[in-house]
């Protein structure tokens, strides 16, 4: 599957909540669990930097000391059950941490910000796998967000039993990974109904193929980006 065309959903803006000039360009990456999105991720970093283009690789939850702090509490096995709303709320206090301290920094000064998930996470894992409601989630994404969204999501797509086995073939699994089938068919479900519901802002990346295709495939994303980091 070749990615399909895509138009930033915004280039060039304000961002009202900070009071800065925005003219950076914020990539996220986003799927299932083993889609691939680090490899990948490292994969563009690397071809934009060869353009020189400065590029900021960050993740979530994380990105920064606290952030991370908070993602170990996330992602960690234990006896207690965490109830979604806290789950959902640590998501989001991480994302304000990380917003704050690196992204909306790098945007400010012109970097390009490659994510390892975003927001879309939340809703394809707290919206589709926990079940939450998706108002309250888009409560949260502007209270802690204003209006900043990325310009562009790539999302990498692959069947559940696909991604699991590599998950699997990782070590050990964590909080998330230990979910049930239903849990990934759920969050994989919600990830493609975003996609469908603004093709223009998601590039659909076939990632059960070899890595070799998925890159070549995500070569053909370049010229488009390089003109799009140039104004």
């Amino acid at each position: 599957m070749q990615p399909r065309p895509m138009q930033p959903r915004r280039k060039a803006r304000n961002d009202s909540d900070q009071g800065l000039p925005v003219t950076g360009l914020f990539i996220t990456l986003e799927g299932p669990e083993g889609a691939g999105k680090s490899t990948n991720r490292e994969y563009l970093a690397e071809r934009l930097r060869a353009a020189g283009i400065e590029v900021v690789l960050t993740r979530e939850p994380g990105g920064t000391p606290l952030a991370e702090r908070i993602r170990e509490v996330l992602l960690a096995p234990v006896d207690e059950v965490m109830n979604p709303d806290t789950e959902l709320l640590l998501v989001f206090a991480a994302r304000a941490q990380h917003l704050a301290q690196v992204i909306r920094p790098a945007l400010a000064r012109g970097a390009v910000v490659l994510c390892d998930r975003f927001t879309d996470s939340t809703y394809a894992y707290q919206g589709g796998g926990r079940g939450l409601s998706l108002e309250r989630i888009a409560t949260l994404e502007t209270f802690v967000q204003g209006d900043l969204r990325p310009d562009l999501t790539l999302i990498f797509d692959l069947p559940v039993e696909v991604g699991l086995a590599r998950a699997s073939a990782r070590g050990r699994l964590d909080r998330f990974e230990l979910e049930g089938r239903s849990f990934f068919d759920a969050v994989r479900g919600a990830f493609l109904k975003r996609a469908e519901a603004d093709p223009a802002h998601y590039v659909l990346v076939d990632a059960a193929q070899p890595l070799t295709q998925v890159q070549r495939s995500l070569d053909t994303l370049l010229p488009r980006l390089l003109e799009l980091t140039r104004g």
